[in-house]
């Protein structure tokens, strides 16, 4: 585990880990702020989605992973899913949080609302993200007292449709028709994109909205959350260094590693087996 040493603790991984391949999406930007880190992306695909799953549950198997990365050596642990932040972080870091840092997400209410020009912004989330207390904090802290109003919506089977690489399919569109047409009646003109699987979801989510519907998402704040802590820390890769990028999952790497390929836009992905 990373200690008092520094250089050594440098030397160790980022751990990072979604319900599935969402959390891809928050790696691309953790290795576009951070070229020179290693890290270690786990999958729970055996699991996925978390969203309907109650919230003992989700913290259970947010424990499993955390206690996977960091026996693979994690100086940090990034939860890259909306869905398990959303269940409580504060029992991960209560468990874990004296050996790691430990970052969560947080939906990007606050850049939507500061985007919005009609005063409404649509949460595309999991009904995970929605039962859980943290939208509605942001909501509280950021949309309210600016007069926005929020539209929010989950819609079942988005992230099956990352899970399985059909991001353009026809089934696809026409969930994302399902729950755009109303947002954008009510008004939205920022779209938050509270789960870390919908980002990979732009293209049709354009296609069906239009060119009037913006997006945001949590995979910068995320990234520049991570720096800060591992500067803060002096635990941050020395340059130059060509980070490299290790994925499991606890599915089966034979149909996990393609969808995986297709998401990174690489070739040469690798996918092993967790257990």
């Amino acid at each position: 585990m990373p200690g008092r040493d520094g250089t050594a603790a440098a030397g160790r991984p980022i751990g990072v880990f979604d319900s599935g391949v969402g959390g891809l999406s928050v790696v691309t930007e953790l290795r576009r702020l951070l070229p020179q880190e290693d890290i270690v992306y786990l999958a729970d695909t055996a699991h996925c989605p978390y969203g309907p799953r109650p919230a003992a549950e989700i913290h259970a198997l947010c424990e499993q992973a955390s206690a996977a990365l960091l026996a693979w050596g994690a100086k940090i642990i990034v939860v890259a899913c909306n869905t398990a932040s959303a269940a409580g972080l504060a029992p991960l870091r209560a468990r874990y949080g004296a050996e790691v840092p430990i970052v969560g997400l947080v939906p990007a209410v606050k850049p939507a609302v500061a985007l919005t020009r009609s005063g409404t912004i649509g949460v595309l989330a999991t009904p995970g993200t929605l039962r859980g207390a943290l939208l509605a904090e942001v909501i509280a802290r950021f949309a309210t007292p600016a007069g926005v109003t929020v539209v929010s919506r989950a819609v079942p089977g988005l992230v099956e449709a990352v899970e399985a690489g059909a991001l353009d399919a026809p089934e696809t569109r026409a969930l994302l028709a399902e729950v755009l047409q109303p947002m954008l009646a009510a008004g939205a003109d920022v779209l938050v994109l509270g789960c870390t699987h919908y980002p990979f979801l732009r293209p049709p989510i354009a296609a069906v909205a239009g060119p009037g519907l913006r997006t945001v998402d949590s995979g910068v704040g995320v990234a520049r959350q991570t720096r800060r802590l591992l500067e803060e820390r002096g635990w941050l890769q020395p340059a130059p260094h060509a980070g490299r990028l290790a994925l499991y999952t606890s599915g089966d790497p034979a149909t996990v590693g393609p969808v995986m390929a297709r998401l990174l836009a690489a070739e040469d992905v690798v996918c092993a087996s967790w257990r």
